[in-house]
């Protein structure tokens, strides 16, 4: 049924936006995780590569733009690890007379760090607020929804025409995603669902991506992985991957992220730097798919979320997977839901 509400909330995971503010931003993202400090100076680096400024706030800022444009309610944005955080927009919410809002948070899909973990940073931003704080609503997963869908595809397209023409046809399509531990892959979703939910929304999104683009044989990889050797993470690694396709003569490849919604460190780091780099060392052609979030149908997406619960819009998926994502004020979609794991932590 149809609802009122009078705010949106942007949520994501925060960036530095300068040189000074890198250390600070990796400490709060691994607080309390043992991370040991060697760790953190490398990360450091790939920031410092970048003159200290992550990308995504900028394009959040945009995007937040970009759906004010498509609607009347107000547009905030609060981040789980950086300025802006959550707990002081959502103060600035409460003081501006907002008093239900529904809140976007920037992965499309399941899982602890992709869901779960957004759903505790709604519950502790209220927490911090106090009986003022609205009643916030988080949307559902994205990840198939056809206008994520279709900016992806089209951003591969762009991409692949990227490519030397000699090389265009028999170059491999690669979608990525974050890494996470395989323990981590295994308690996504529920004991009912089969668990799994994060690696089978990243597969079935670019299954859906490469059949809109009209390509029948894709590889789904992973990037970012982070911690020590002796824990499982999902594979295989982006890099190792291109070393794998070179042997098997494979003279190009087309990366697509897929598993991000925009730009940001480990995005441009890992594939524009490194994957980059070694597609170059082995003289292969290589271009890399946009995220989708600069895409206009992305914020039409969003619209088109918040319009379900306010116009009762039916829910428009183009995939068969499990998907939730729904819930109010911080409440997990189930108590068995994407319970956190002990794992290393996952800089952003």
């Amino acid at each position: 049924m149809p609802e009122q509400f009078d705010a949106i909330l942007l949520l994501s995971f925060g960036g530095p936006e300068a040189p000074d503010e890198v250390r600070p931003f990796l400490e709060n993202v691994t607080r309390g995780r043992g991370v040991p400090p060697e760790r953190l100076d490398a990360v450091e680096e790939h920031y410092q590569h970048f003159g200290g400024v992550s990308p995504i706030n900028a394009r959040n800022r945009e995007l937040v733009a970009a759906i004010a444009a498509r609607t009347e309610l107000p547009v905030y944005f609060g981040n789980r690890n950086w300025r802006p955080y959550a707990e002081d927009t959502v103060r600035e919410m409460a003081e501006a007379g907002v008093e239900r809002a529904l809140v976007f948070a920037t992965s499309a899909y399941g899982g602890y760090s992709a869901c779960r973990q957004y759903h505790e940073d709604i519950s502790r931003a209220r927490d911090a607020v106090g009986d003022a704080a609205p009643e916030l609503v988080k949307l559902r997963h994205f990840y198939d929804h056809p206008d994520f869908v279709r900016a992806n595809a089209d951003a591969v397209r762009t991409a692949w025409a990227q490519l030397p023409e000699d090389r265009r046809e028999a170059a491999r399509l690669v979608f990525t995603a974050h890494s996470i531990p395989t323990s981590a892959d295994a308690a996504a979703g529920t004991p009912a669902d089969g668990g799994h939910r994060y690696s089978r929304q990243v597969g079935e999104a670019a299954a859906l991506v490469a059949a809109e683009v009209g390509v029948d044989e894709f590889d789904v990889v992973w990037q970012s992985r982070s911690g020590p050797p002796q824990v499982p993470w999902l594979e295989p690694d982006i890099v190792d991957h291109i070393d794998d396709l070179h042997a098997k003569g494979v003279p190009a490849v087309v990366v697509a992220p897929v598993g991000f919604v925009s730009d940001h460190v480990e995005v441009v780091w890992d594939l524009d730097n490194e994957a980059a780099e070694r597609a170059a060392e082995h003289g292969m052609g290589f271009a890399r798919a946009a995220t989708a979030g600069p895409d206009p149908r992305f914020a039409d997406m969003v619209v088109e979320l918040v319009r379900e619960h306010s116009d009762g819009v039916p829910a428009r998926r183009l995939g068969t997977g499990p998907s939730a994502g729904c819930t109010r004020n911080g409440a997990p979609c189930a108590v068995d839901c994407c319970v956190p794991q002990r794992r290393p932590a996952r800089p952003s």
